[in-house]
């Protein structure tokens, strides 16, 4: 059979807890999932971590393409996340367990799967989606592009910092503990870009951490108010930072005395943040091993809505943005900006202004202030005029953004 004849015996529909099984099996198929991979995690079989997917399947829009025998061939998964962007809180559909079986990848469902995807967040006031990406070509074309990265360091025991004068103490608590939970939720309502997590989230997030490595170092200030933490755990001489999270220098400089009180205990201190910003400044040895790596993928869903809602700096004279939208059909074509003396932003489809020319993936990068309006001219993925251009600059807030999760 060829192409059309093959896709006139395929269906498109929701994928439901009855195809919980086949949902994991194409997950499993498409990622490389391992039997030892699911034994690391702390699960103890295949049905264990089926198991602990069906909340997924019960709150995520999942979306499949089957067969006339309801076999499952291709799937998309959006969760219902909220993130903060630049002190706004917006709904976020998280995009994951998107796949095909090889022998069906030529006909085009991913893309019509991604499209109807892209319609129901639209529906549901999802403004903007986040994705982990396998392959960045591959979703760029799909209208995503980079909106953080991840770093990793590794520091020499001699390298630690010398305790430092701090007013509080550290308790180490359960992964779950209140406190730790309190501590990220006021951070994630201060931090651009950061999941504001639900039940849902948090168990995203260890999804495949062994029991073993969830240990949490709490700081309490001087008040007994928790301010920081850590996840950690150690091994075979090394201490290892899953996330450090401090609601300012204290805590920071608190967590640090921690990991630093282990001195006699290993050789090495090896973790990951999650923000473009080098860590090796904050050491009196600034000689440390740092990588820095693309991580999560952002893309605009509803250009109207998603600028209406955005908390610009301050007003400027009106403009209006040329957006192509490879897929997203409604985002194509022009979106003025004014506002009013009270710097209240109105956005309408008429062509106020000088325009800016640029696709929705150039658009994400800068709004989630990944990379500023000067450079992404520079390197020929905008179009405005000079007065324009230094607007861009003024009313984007520019701080990157801060995102961990994984889903």
């Amino acid at each position: 059979m060829n192409r059309e004849e093959i896709r006139e015996k395929l269906e498109i529909k929701p994928v439901e807890l009855k195809h919980l099984k086949q949902f994991n099996e194409l997950l499993r198929y498409v990622f490389q999932v391992t039997d030892s991979d699911i034994e690391e995690g702390g699960y103890e079989d295949e049905s264990e971590i089926t198991k602990a997917k069906r909340p997924v399947l019960k709150s995520a829009d999942v979306l499949g393409w089957f067969d006339e025998d309801d076999k499952l061939l291709s799937q998309i998964a959006v969760y219902p996340c909220q993130v903060n962007i630049h002190g706004n809180i917006y709904d976020m559909g998280g995009v994951t367990g998107v796949g095909t079986y090889p022998e069906y990848a030529s006909l085009g469902l991913m893309k019509d799967l991604i499209t109807l995807a892209l319609t129901n967040m639209r529906e549901r006031g999802q403004w903007i989606s986040y994705l982990y990406p396998y392959n960045i070509p591959y979703y760029r074309r799909k209208g995503w592009e980079i909106m953080s990265d991840h770093m990793t360091f590794k520091i020499k025991d001699s390298q630690l910092p010398k305790q430092a004068a701090t007013p509080g103490s550290v308790e180490r608590l359960a992964f779950d503990d209140p406190d730790v939970i309190k501590v990220y939720d006021e951070f994630a309502k201060q931090t651009h870009g950061a999941m504001v997590r639900s039940e849902l989230n948090w168990d995203e997030y260890w999804r495949w951490e062994n029991e073993g490595e969830r240990t949490a170092a709490v700081y309490y200030d001087e008040n007994d108010r928790p301010t920081g933490f850590c996840f950690y755990w150690i091994a075979e001489e090394v201490f290892h930072i899953k996330e450090m999270i401090y609601l300012n220098q204290e805590a920071r400089k608190g967590l640090w005395n921690f990991i630093s009180a282990h001195f006699s205990m290993i050789n090495y201190v090896e973790g990951s943040t999650y923000k473009n910003e080098p860590i090796a400044f904050l050491f009196d040895d600034s000689d440390i091993k740092e990588t820095i790596a693309p991580f999560f993928m952002a893309r605009i869903v509803d250009v109207e809505n998603f600028l209406t809602h955005y908390p610009f700096d301050s007003s400027v004279e009106p403009f209006h943005f040329v957006i192509e939208d490879p897929v997203a059909e409604w985002n194509n074509g022009t979106f003025s900006l004014t506002w009013d003396e009270d710097e209240n932003v109105t956005v309408t489809r008429e062509a106020i202004g000088q325009p800016v020319t640029l696709d929705i993936q150039t658009l994400a990068t800068m709004l989630m202030s990944y990379k500023r309006p000067t450079y992404l001219s520079q390197i020929d993925r905008l179009t405005t005029d000079r007065k324009t251009l230094r607007s861009l600059e003024r009313i984007i807030p520019n701080q990157s953004a801060y995102f961990s999760d994984y889903f």
